[in-house]
């Protein structure tokens, strides 16, 4: 058993929580940093079933993507979704972390290891942090391959059958941005080093619209897929550093959106 201290300062050493976005909520969101834990789940999402998944694996600590809570409460019922949640995770104890925002632009976390997994070289931050340039909010790295060359890359690295596309497929590509998640806001930040592409997870219509006009491509392998992945290498990194805990990632967690 370790504290639970001890590790959410170890997760803190992996994703700063300074590197955070202002309107994020990050870092130890449930817990008492003095108690024991034994057993670690990562996932992208509190949901109805990470929740359950959870409480069966009677794990005391999810470290999870996407905060939980993300806003201020002024109460905490099982009359929504979300106080359900934590009404149930706080009866088995369950303490929650999330280093979300300070995870993507950490020099390991998730907007690198996508670059790094699709190939790209030369990464470095596509907005670079002002006190250490080496980090910094998304990704952008060179390569030389078609649109169509580099989506085949995206589904096989995240192991997804489907991905959208905004450009011509034909296109030959040297200079690509990435940003996970929602990070079509990224888009502006693409077009001003040059890149061709904007690799992301989602994109509203108008801003497919405003990177069609822009002249930058756009790859959308899905929220779920451009993260979740990133929780999986989380889970393994625990692991090694806590050999004496039980760490596993998210076996029931699955993408809400579905393709027929």
């Amino acid at each position: 058993m370790q504290p639970l201290g001890i590790i959410c300062d170890h997760l803190e050493s992996l994703a700063p929580l300074r590197l955070s976005a202002e309107w994020d909520n990050v870092g130890l969101l449930v817990g008492d940093r003095q108690a024991e834990v034994e057993r670690i789940m990562t996932c992208l999402t509190i949901t109805t079933d990470t929740v359950s998944e959870a409480i069966e694996r009677k794990v005391d600590l999810i470290v999870v993507h996407h905060p939980l809570p993300f806003r201020p409460l002024t109460r905490l019922t099982a009359e929504t979704t979300e106080g359900r949640y934590l009404l149930e995770l706080l009866a088995a104890r369950i303490h929650i972390y999330s280093p979300h925002t300070a995870w993507d632009s950490a020099a390991g976390g998730v907007n690198q290891k996508l670059a790094e997994g699709v190939g790209l070289k030369h990464v470095e931050p596509l907005v670079a942090d002002e006190a250490d340039p080496a980090v910094g909010e998304g990704r952008r790295g060179v390569v030389s391959l078609s649109l169509a060359e580099l989506a085949s890359r995206v589904k096989q690295f995240l192991a997804t059958p489907h991905i959208r596309l905004v450009g011509d497929p034909d296109r030959q590509i040297e200079r690509v941005a990435v940003g996970c998640g929602s990070g079509a806001t990224f888009l502006d930040a693409a077009k001003s080093h040059g890149c061709e592409v904007l690799l992301t997870g989602e994109a509203s219509f108008h801003h497919c619209l405003a990177a069609e006009a822009a002249g930058v491509a756009l790859l959308l392998a899905g929220h779920f897929a451009s993260e979740r992945f990133a929780m999986q290498h989380l889970a393994v990194e625990l692991s090694d550093q806590f050999a004496e805990l039980e760490v596993c990632c998210s076996q029931n967690e699955r993408d809400p959106i579905m393709l027929l």
